[in-house]
């Protein structure tokens, strides 16, 4: 019986635009990748409480998600705080991009650039 590890774990995005939402599953099907969608802040929770996902995307944009107030409990839970969370926002956000950070996001990048490194980022907790 295979060890279960990074691999094997899902990614959560924390996501209600459907747009992005469709690509990032999309892209995650392509790479063989399980991804599993909340669209607000229960239902992250919930997914945080239940598994230990290989990677965290959130919309920095999401008010339903409250990606400001999950990220810093996600670093303070010792079972998640090695969990990459990558964000993504309007390249204009300067100061979104700032308290992001300063939430504790391993990355935050603009819209562009993420949709642009999809694939490559659905990697980042096989690493």
């Amino acid at each position: 019986m295979k060890a279960s590890g990074p691999e094997d774990s899902p990614v959560i995005a924390a996501v209600e635009d459907i747009f992005f939402s469709a690509m990032i599953e999309s892209a995650a099907r392509n790479a063989g990748i399980a991804v599993t969608t909340a669209v607000d802040s229960s239902q992250l929770n919930d997914l945080l409480d239940s598994t230990i996902p290989r990677l965290i995307i959130l919309d920095l944009n999401s008010k339903a998600c409250a990606p400001l107030e999950a990220v810093p409990r996600i670093k303070a839970d010792p079972r998640l705080a090695g969990v990459p969370v990558i964000g993504f926002l309007s390249h204009v956000q300067i100061d979104l991009e700032k308290a992001a950070m300063a939430a504790g996001c391993d990355r935050v990048l603009p819209r562009s650039a993420f949709v642009r490194t999809l694939p490559k980022i659905l990697t980042l907790g096989a690493e």
